[in-house]
């Protein structure tokens, strides 16, 4: 697994791989700029209050949460982007390392589609719904443990998915993950802490699908692959 996660993160410098990475963090810095002076000229034109003093607080309040909250979500949304080229992620690293391979299969533009709909939602979801039982368990200290527990299951499955409908059919798949099923959970694990770490998180998506066709391959050729 930390073999797996080595190689990924040395195919970085890919220059394939960059370019995904500056098309993800563009897009989403620019949708966070786009949303910040949205709100601005909103709060410009519309009075909450009579009062100037409270309407004026207000209007602050109004662009300071446009700018903080969306970056609670600039991870997701950054995702949400690059989750249209990471199918070519896994060509580059298919390509570097398992040439021997083959083509993939080639999805349809509908599936791709369906697919990063499905990351963005699994984020946002589990920013979202999440959040209230880590803030009350935090005074247990189990916030942590919830945190990575659900998360490394979504985030393991998702990208486990994302890898391995390339080369297998659909039970197929199914049956590896569940012959897998812990090593598969913990390498979500890893990959959520990829997305808690501020600026690496930028690079989560990208690293997360190299190691995650590291790891399948692996799973393949182990006990419990096909």
């Amino acid at each position: 697994m930390i073999s797996a996660l080595i190689k990924a993160f040395g195919q970085l410098g890919d220059p394939r791989l960059k370019r995904i990475l500056k098309i993800g963090v563009a897009v989403a810095l620019a949708c966070w700029i786009g949303l910040a002076a949205i709100a601005s000229a909103v709060a410009g034109r519309v009075q909450l209050f009579e009062n100037s003093w409270a309407d004026t607080g207000a209007d602050t309040a109004v662009i300071l949460a446009s700018l903080v909250v969306p970056i609670l979500f600039f991870s997701a949304l950054a995702t949400f982007v690059m989750s249209f080229w990471l199918d070519q992620v896994c060509d580059v690293v298919e390509g570097h390392h398992y040439p021997h391979l083959g083509p993939a299969v080639e999805l349809p533009w509908t599936q791709v589609l369906l697919a990063s709909a499905r990351f963005l939602l699994v984020m946002v979801t589990v920013t979202l719904v999440a959040a209230p039982f880590y803030v009350a368990l935090l005074f247990f200290g189990l916030g942590l443990i919830l945190n990575y527990a659900v998360n490394g299951y979504l985030l393991g499955r998702e990208y486990f998915e994302l890898v391995a409908c390339r080369r297998l059919e659909a039970d197929q798949a199914k049956l590896l993950f569940r012959n897998n099923l812990g090593k598969l959970w913990l390498s979500g694990a890893l990959i959520n802490l990829l997305f808690q770490i501020p600026l690496l998180n930028l690079t989560a998506p990208v690293v997360a699908t190299a190691f995650m066709v590291h790891m399948v391959q692996g799973l393949r050729r182990g006990p419990g692959g096909l």
